[in-house]
């Protein structure tokens, strides 16, 4: 594609991914991304990643739906680098401005993540920090967030939530972690949402079961924007009576939250 006029940056455009990452099966791209969004990243020739490989992927497939402005080959590439996927980059540390000399050449750049929204529950906050610094428009495009379809699914607070990342692995450092998540959920009302690598799905749902109080409320969603995408929100009493309907495999990624 054209760069922008002279002396204009291009923009970065945050260009959200499906939520099949990793899933056996995989969403029809045009039933979960609108139009628009796949029009936008299929003009798009320069990008920032986390993996050049999977990215590659994605972009085959929008290829299959909107022809692609330059072929797979001659996609300009650029990956986060591995110590950012480990450690998240919300938090700065990381000087991402390198990345986005392209955009400072005129070029627009799309930096996408492996499901969803990228800076959302995934690396990418350096990189938006960084073109907000160098002067580069900022748009994201439309598309699934698990972490807010998991909310709006669950019957928990919608008004005042909180997503706190991912549990301790330790079982008495998560224990302690579950049960201040708890209390501040019934103290404040905010419902708190978290994630996990979906090989400990089983174990963070036994951890909660044994962990939270009866009375408490816990949503489960997983497989989201697929066929076979479930939530399950009730009491804890109710799920230890049917602790295995609909509960997550240990293959499907899952959002997990917790309120009154």
């Amino acid at each position: 594609m054209a760069p922008s006029p002279a002396g204009s940056p291009g923009t970065l455009y945050l260009v959200p991914g499906p939520l099949d990452f990793g899933c056996a099966a995989q969403a029809p791209l045009d039933e979960v991304l609108p139009a628009g969004t796949l029009r936008t990243a299929a003009r798009l020739t320069h990008w920032i990643c986390e993996n050049a490989k999977t990215t590659r992927a994605y972009l085959k497939r929008v290829d299959a739906l909107h022809p692609l402005a330059a072929p797979l080959q001659a996609q300009s590439l650029q990956e986060l680098p591995r110590a950012v996927h480990k450690k998240g980059d919300h938090g700065g540390g990381f000087d991402a401005r390198p990345l986005l000399a392209p955009a400072l050449a005129g070029h627009d750049i799309g930096l996408v993540s492996e499901a969803g929204m990228p800076a959302i529950a995934d690396p990418g906050s350096s990189v938006v920090r960084a073109a907000h610094e160098l002067g580069i428009p900022v748009l994201p495009l439309v598309g699934p967030v698990s972490l807010l379809l998991a909310l709006a699914a669950s019957g928990l607070n919608g008004q005042n939530f909180a997503f706190v990342g991912y549990l301790p692995q330790d079982p008495a450092e998560r224990a302690d972690r579950i049960r201040a998540l708890e209390a501040l959920a019934s103290r404040s009302g905010q419902s708190q949402l978290f994630i996990e690598t979906p090989y400990r799905n089983a174990a963070v749902l036994q951890a909660l079961l044994a962990t939270l109080q009866p009375t408490t409320r816990l949503a489960v969603s997983h497989g989201l924007t697929l066929a076979a995408g479930r939530t399950r929100s009730a009491t804890v009493q109710a799920w230890r009576r049917q602790p295995q309907a609909d509960a997550p495999d240990n293959a499907t990624p899952a959002v997990f939250a917790i309120g009154r």
